[in-house]
């Protein structure tokens, strides 16, 4: 390694080092006052898909969290989604469109980044396809998402992208590819167990 390529690294390093001895002694003064807990929510969602041949996502979830302090939590969501296709939209070998039903089972992290109500969250899991599914094409897939929201003591709010890496979708050209993408929001109550 260059002498240049070390010196970055430490560099680095030490940055790193800055900003978690900061963290922790932030983290170590909201955390003596706030009770650790868990929240159930249940939600629904509504979006578009970015992919043909799929339009309109619909479906519900119920999310599990753990709030390790006031400002960081960790979730478990499930549900049911529904990405819906014209009649006319096919892939190759269809005769019409067909639903994907999608079951997701995701983990992920809640950081409250302002006022201790809008939040970033990444969740990454699987989906496993429930319908729409023949020999031809994936029944699971690897599943990515991040948003942005905000949530009061029972109502949650968020703008959410999900990609969905395994699944077919229709290329420009007319053939088939592989990652279907979807933007949507959800709406949820949720309470302290």
């Amino acid at each position: 390694m260059k002498m240049t390529g070390k010196i970055k690294t430490l560099f680095v390093f030490a940055i790193a080092m800055m900003f978690a001895s900061n963290v922790q002694a932030q983290e170590t003064k909201t955390a003596t006052n706030y009770d650790q807990g868990f929240r159930l929510g249940f939600g629904a969602n509504a979006g578009y898909s970015t992919n043909d041949p799929y339009k309109l996502a619909l479906g519900a979830d119920v999310r599990g969290q753990y709030d390790l302090s006031k400002r960081y939590s960790l979730t478990l969501t499930t549900g049911y989604t529904n990405l819906f296709v014209s009649k006319a939209d096919t892939f190759p070998g269809q005769t019409e469109g067909k639903d994907l039903g999608i079951i997701p089972a995701k983990a992920g992290f809640k950081a409250f980044v302002w006022n201790d109500q809008f939040y970033l969250m990444g969740e990454a899991g699987a989906a496993f396809a429930v319908s729409n599914i023949d020999n031809t094409r994936e029944k699971t897939s690897l599943l990515l998402s991040p948003s942005i929201g905000y949530a009061t003591k029972y109502i949650d709010i968020s703008l959410n992208y999900t990609h969905y890496n395994h699944f077919d979708r229709l290329n420009n050209n007319g053939s088939v590819g592989k990652g279907v993408g979807q933007v949507g929001v959800r709406l949820a109550y949720g309470f302290k167990l």
